[in-house]
């Protein structure tokens, strides 16, 4: 029998699916191999209860485990694929946060070379690359150039509401680079931030060019982050 799904869809066709994750659910399993997943329930939704279907969603893109909001899976490898390849011409994310400290400016840009820690754990900021090979053969793990655009939407109690528009999805870019600034978003802890509720960022948009019909389109978070931390 199948289970009543703990997030709500956004939008279903038979090319996609986007949803509404909550927050602390993982997006796939990890080395743990988890089963309460975004990626598990879906897999059984799609395949009705039947266990012994071989129907499944593909992971198209991730969202961290404490970032709530909407996030697209794929109903063929094909599509899949084809976002995987476009993912930064085909999608525009927007992503609205609570940093810690007042925001001065009205918008901004950051802009950097990010690179996970060996062990995979954490993100930093790197000098950009002199030679790509030199890092492969150090068996160093290659950096990435990210860039995160942001505007202030208002200020409340010492933090800041920013909208952020990603320019493209590295792991953890939005946490580094307002930590790396000096705001790190409310409640996270990995990246120096203080305890709170929660991780106070969430994914708002997801536009995107439909597989299908070539046109764009938009899916909203139906419960945006409240007001105060």
């Amino acid at each position: 029998m199948r289970q009543r799904l703990p997030f709500p869809i956004l939008y279903e066709d038979n090319d996609l699916i986007v949803i509404d994750k909550p927050a602390g659910m993982l997006t796939t399993h990890t080395r743990a191999k988890e089963t309460n997943t975004a990626e598990e329930w879906l897999n059984d939704y799609v395949r009705k209860g039947q266990m012994k279907s071989r129907k499944h969603v593909w992971l198209v893109h991730r969202l961290d485990r404490e970032t709530s909001g909407v996030m697209m899976f794929a109903k063929t490898e094909r599509v899949a694929e084809a976002f995987r390849a476009n993912w930064n011409e085909l999608t525009e994310k927007t992503y609205v946060a609570r940093v810690e400290g007042v925001l001065e400016e009205e918008k901004g840009v950051f802009e950097s070379w990010l690179r996970e820690d060996d062990d995979g754990y954490k993100v930093r900021s790197v000098s950009a690359p002199s030679s790509v090979f030199r890092l492969k053969s150090k068996g160093l793990r290659q950096p990435k150039l990210a860039r995160t655009e942001w505007r202030r939407l208002s200020t409340c109690d010492g933090t800041t509401l920013v909208e952020v528009s990603l320019k493209s999805g590295r792991k953890n870019q939005i946490r580094v680079h307002f930590s790396e600034a000096g705001h790190p978003v409310v409640g996270d802890v990995k990246y120096g931030g203080q305890k709170a509720s929660r991780l106070y960022l969430d994914s708002l948009r997801l536009r995107f060019r439909h597989p299908h019909t070539g046109e764009w389109m938009a899916v909203d978070h139906l419960s945006p982050l409240t007001p105060n931390p």
